[in-house]
């Protein structure tokens, strides 16, 4: 729908939320291929790392580990990460920060409002009743200070070793960068075509 819309109407800033488990799970294929076509939007995933609207199932999102109706002795799957995905796929911006980091993911949104071309931020943020009971927690204030805690700069996650950053959140911006968007793209090809057909 976005895609859609962005192409009927390109003067529009279009922005997409949406939680893990519909953006890193049920549509993962829309927002690989929005990545690819570095189409000129934003995705926003708040995510909780669990289903928890539908009753608390395991989310690609899950850390290892982790208690959920449906990984009831721990989930035993690695956690997808969703800001190196688009980045690899053709994002312009990439970011994930927590609940934790107020000012920064205030930052990382005006960053993704404002550049052209697909712009992705995750915002891990707490489930008290689907996520945190199950994983132990007491209240809000517990996961939101278990965030401060486990987050990782980037800079510092790309000189750890993989089996150090179990459990842990890399928080950053992944990328930003500035290259030719789906819309220029399309229309660059539709006036191209335009001239053609009118020397015919």
């Amino acid at each position: 729908m976005a895609t859609g819309i962005k192409l009927m109407r390109p003067d529009l800033n279009v922005v997409v939320f949406g939680g893990d488990g519909d953006i890193a799970g049920i549509g993962l294929s829309h927002l690989v291929h929005a990545a690819r076509r570095n189409l000129d939007i934003t995705v926003v995933m708040v995510n909780n790392m669990i289903y928890g609207m539908t009753g608390g199932q395991v989310a690609p999102t899950t850390p290892v580990g982790t208690k959920t109706t449906t990984t009831p002795y721990g989930s035993y799957e690695h956690p997808l990460n969703v800001p190196s995905l688009v980045v690899a796929a053709g994002a312009s911006y990439a970011a994930r920060w927590t609940t934790a980091h107020g000012r920064e993911l205030k930052e990382a949104m005006k960053k993704a409002l404002t550049t052209e071309g697909f712009a992705f931020v995750e915002a891990v943020s707490p489930c008290p009743t689907a996520f945190g009971r199950r994983a132990g927690f007491k209240n809000v204030a517990e996961i939101v200070r278990w965030f401060r805690e486990n987050s990782i700069p980037l800079e510092e996650a790309e000189k750890m070793a993989a089996e150090d950053l179990e459990k842990k959140i890399v928080v950053g911006e992944y990328v930003h960068r500035k290259i030719p968007t789906f819309t220029e793209a399309l229309y660059r090809i539709i006036r191209e075509a335009e001239k053609i057909a009118e020397t015919n």
